[in-house]
């Protein structure tokens, strides 16, 4: 892994002059921005029980379906159509460097992104009268739950990257997959099927894949051991595809 940081000081410099990063970059601050406005004109009209912070991150997976992709289809499917992974990978540098390397860039990127929304807050600090709206016990929760389950999700993407040379058909394999992790998961758990007591194995690991119900356990201060495994060895896993069908590719090719 001598290579690693050297890749990954890389990518990080190839993502800060790629016209792509700042046009997510605004397309994810505009998005927030106007989720966070919405949120005080309903402050503004009427009491709510939830803190701002609450709301703000409940709606988290919208920009996550639309970044993750943006941020990550590029990173391993450009890569193969140019055929410059096949170069990369003749010296020294392994696929494990590679795309850990390109998955730590992205990673950083996705937190960079997170984090400047903090800004949103501050303003409110600075202007709002109420302390209640800044309850620090969702808003410190819900960062916390970005950052883990970003873990997996830029993963996701990553793998998604690795699977095809077409940059859009990565982005909507990624989109696809993020969006039935976090909105198809809780829809499994209707099915009657589940119910019976042999399928009682699969609905306990369906529950326990419950994205949404794993933010609001953040959001009010649980951190569930068992959550933060579920995003730390689905990461390990997902990478390990990416690794393996890099690999799998370049033999074939």
């Amino acid at each position: 892994m001598k290579h690693f940081t050297t890749i990954l000081g890389h990518e990080i410099r190839m993502l800060l002059v790629s016209p792509s990063t700042y046009i997510a970059a605004a397309f994810f601050l505009g998005v927030m921005g106007t989720i966070f406005t919405g949120i005080l004109e309903s402050y503004s009209k009427a009491a709510q029980e939830a803190s701002p912070a609450q709301v703000f991150f409940q709606l988290f997976w919208i920009p996550v379906l639309f970044m993750v992709p943006l941020l990550t289809m590029k990173s391993l499917a450009e890569e193969r159509r140019l055929g410059t992974i096949e170069t990369l990978l003749t010296t020294s540098v392994s696929t494990t460097e590679v795309v850990l390397g390109k998955y730590g860039a992205t990673y950083l990127l996705y937190l960079l992104l997170w984090g400047s929304t903090g800004g949103f807050f501050y303003i409110l600090h600075r202007f709002a009268s109420d302390a209640r709206f800044l309850d620090p016990g969702p808003l410190i929760g819900g960062y916390l739950f970005i950052a883990v389950s970003g873990l997996l999700f830029v993963a996701i993407g990553i793998f998604a990257s690795s699977l095809s040379r077409s940059q859009a058909v990565s982005g909507i394999v990624c989109f696809a997959a993020l969006l039935g992790l976090i909105i198809g998961v809780p829809g499994l758990l209707q099915l009657p099927a589940l119910n019976s007591e042999m399928f009682q194995p699969v609905k306990s690991a369906v529950e326990s894949a419950q994205v949404i119900e794993h933010l609001g356990d953040f959001s009010r201060g649980v951190v569930d051991t068992r959550e933060v495994l579920f995003y730390l060895s689905g990461t390990v896993l997902v990478l390990i595809f990416s690794i393996l069908g890099i690999e799998a590719k370049l033999l074939h090719s």
